[in-house]
């Protein structure tokens, strides 16, 4: 009998996976990128406000332009993008407190969005895996997630150091804590989709702590009063030279085999070229 899915088609062009394999050097970019936008944000705003939101709302409208525009995965492009987002979305969870909204509200208010939108990724496309991410609305629903997990860990980060009283450093052993869980779970069978999920969402507030406590003076929450711009600085030369080294030697490009097929589009007639190849790929991180 033929399923709702048997009723669809797969794009016969298909776009390559735009996202990177996740290497232990993936994991080392994406923390510095949350530092660099945690510290961007707050040396930016401190600046001038009205520049910090032409970086902030312009960086990530040309970043995202750029990266979905494109057909196959860069690494220049795309870490230009998690920069940008990182920055953006340090901006919008700061932009609610400073509105009155608590940390702890805001917590809850960002982890309620990346539930929401991770709920309506898997029941649009059926799996939240990276290696699904070959179609522009897959894409889509994953630059979503991403911007939204950057905002919960941003108030996150925020709720701990500064509502909990417990300030940078020992909230970024917290969360050094938090993220071996997911890495723990992952060894032991956890689903791999969710570790990675959980991992993401917790290197934010991981990388921002840090990057506050060398950053911050000593009178806010226990800094060492090396200054915003000077970390924000430091973590991009890193990001730079990291992102230029999987660049060159192309490390972190996943393997077109492993890759999922796209989901039919509805209403079209099934293409048999296709159809197959898009039948039991298993859905992995």
């Amino acid at each position: 009998m033929r399923t709702p899915a048997d009723s669809r088609t797969v794009s016969p062009e298909p776009i390559a996976a735009k996202v990177p394999e996740i290497t232990a050097l993936f994991w080392v970019i994406k923390v510095l990128t949350t530092g660099m936008g945690e510290a961007s944000s707050d040396y930016l705003g401190n600046l001038n406000l009205a520049l910090a939101g032409v970086v902030g709302v312009g960086g990530i409208v040309l970043a995202l332009r750029w990266q979905l525009r494109a057909s196959s995965y860069n690494a220049w492009r795309y870490w230009f993008a998690v920069m940008m987002v990182a920055v953006f979305g340090t901006m919008a969870a700061d932009v609610l407190h400073v509105a009155g909204i608590p940390y702890v509200a805001t917590t809850i208010l960002y982890a309620v969005a990346v539930t929401v939108v991770l709920f309506l990724w898997y029941r649009s496309e059926g799996t939240l895996s990276i290696h699904s991410v070959t179609t522009r609305r897959r894409e889509t629903y994953y630059w979503l997630t991403v911007l939204a997990t950057f905002a919960l860990g941003t108030a996150a980060g925020d709720l701990t150091a500064t509502s909990m009283n417990l300030g940078f450093f020992s909230s970024g052993w917290i969360f050094v804590a938090v993220i071996a869980i997911p890495l723990v779970g992952w060894r032991f069978g956890l689903n791999p989709i969710v570790a990675f999920w959980f991992a993401y969402v917790v290197t934010r507030p991981l990388g921002a702590s840090f990057a506050d406590w060398f950053g911050k003076a000593r009178s806010v929450d226990g800094g060492l009063g090396y200054g915003d711009g000077t970390v924000a600085g430091i973590a991009l030369v890193a990001i730079a030279a990291l992102v230029g080294f999987v660049a060159y030697t192309g490390r972190g490009v996943q393997d077109r085999s492993h890759a999922e097929m796209p989901l039919p589009e509805r209403g079209v007639a099934p293409d048999e070229d296709h159809v197959g190849g898009a039948v039991g790929v298993p859905a992995t991180d």
